[in-house]
């Protein structure tokens, strides 16, 4: 067995080299023919369908209702936070979708997930598209955590609230052949320091849902989002911290975003929803955050070394005096580079779970 072993670990690199260079050419102009001569021309109409959206009561949840209720598409709006969900459901039919439902939801719990397909398939009788955006950020090191046991729930929300939904809708998404949209990020692929369970839970969520597309093939579309840093709760500062409390701390958010411009959440949207009615199976937004999976694959020691030089300090140095927030300060880029809805310091919001 050990003699078979090497001998494939031989064979193997020189077979697979051997078939990329000649699979990817063809590949690439398959792929590129189809954007140019196919997809503009076979963008799916959602008009009079129906799209639920996890995590909708604000940022690119909020913003992603508003893009389906222009194009005509009815909405189930889920979130804890239901006055928060009335306000995004009064703007939703305002901007033209025919009917909005409103369900408080905890997501990270099996029984609710289930509740809140059953109430859409009671009300509406149809599901065409999944958006599983909820998110729960965390941003601390790992041995600075101070209950453990209180990060479960990054998990519990990221990764499990995104499965049960899922799990639910599954019969409904096949009847109408729709199409599931997953809010990851591209720290999912190129993790740095301060975020490890984050990272985890997304890393988690693009290898789940790349599963389900080769089990559901065509009768199922899904669409992974692996942004980069885009105006939301999140990067307002919202983060589960180091003692488990769910708080807002704009030092450790500049600390985390430093010099790395952030999105505004309208312009993604826009382009999340076109890319889903295209069939689009990932969206990297901003596109410039593409060549960083090629480092992580090809030189995850970089990332390594910026992770180190620019997150972490010295032992008895507080976090936030890490070299990237030291720098934002020094520049004044803050106010170049954040959007000006992040970067109010009177910024309310709400930290209930």
């Amino acid at each position: 067995m050990d003699i078979f072993n090497s001998f494939l670990s031989v064979i193997m690199h020189v077979l697979i080299t051997v078939f990329l260079l000649f699979y990817l050419p063809i590949a690439w102009i398959c792929r590129l023919t189809a954007f140019v001569f196919v997809k503009p021309f076979c963008k799916e109409d959602v008009r009079g369908k129906v799209a639920l959206i996890t995590g909708a009561s604000s940022g690119i949840g909020e913003e992603l209702a508003y893009q389906y209720a222009t194009r005509g598409a009815s909405l189930v709006l889920v979130a804890r936070r239901e006055h928060a969900l009335k306000k995004v459901a009064k703007a939703a039919l305002g901007k033209g979708s025919p009917d909005v439902l409103v369900i408080k939801a905890d997501i990270s719990k099996e029984s609710e997930c289930k509740r809140v397909i059953e109430e859409t398939i009671a009300h509406f009788a149809q599901l065409n598209h999944l958006v599983v955006n909820a998110g729960l950020l965390s941003s601390s090191l790992f041995e600075e955590i101070t209950n453990i046991s209180a990060f479960n729930q990054v998990m519990d929300v990221n990764f499990w609230g995104a499965v049960y939904t899922t799990y639910y809708a599954i019969p409904y998404l096949k009847n109408s052949q729709g199409n599931i949209i997953v809010t990851s990020s591209v720290a999912g692929r190129v993790p740095t320091a301060r975020m490890s369970f984050y990272n985890a839970s997304k890393a988690a969520l693009i290898r789940f849902y790349e599963t389900l597309r080769a089990e559901f093939g065509s009768d199922i579309r899904i669409t992974i989002l692996t942004p980069g840093y885009v105006a939301s709760e999140l990067t307002k500062g919202k983060f589960l911290q180091k003692g488990g409390e769910i708080g807002v701390n704009e030092e450790i958010r500049d600390v985390q975003v430093g010099l790395f411009p952030v999105g505004y959440t309208d312009k993604f949207a826009e382009i999340v929803v076109e890319s889903a009615c295209r069939g689009d199976e990932y969206v990297t937004w901003p596109s410039w955050y593409q060549p960083f999976h090629a480092i992580m694959f090809f030189a995850p020691e970089i990332i390594n070394w910026y992770s180190r030089s620019f997150y972490l300090t010295k032992p008895g140095v507080d976090s936030s005096k890490a070299l990237s927030r030291k720098i934002l300060e020094a520049t004044g880029a803050k106010k170049f580079l954040y959007p000006s809805s992040i970067r109010s310091p009177t910024a309310k919001l709400d930290c209930t779970k």
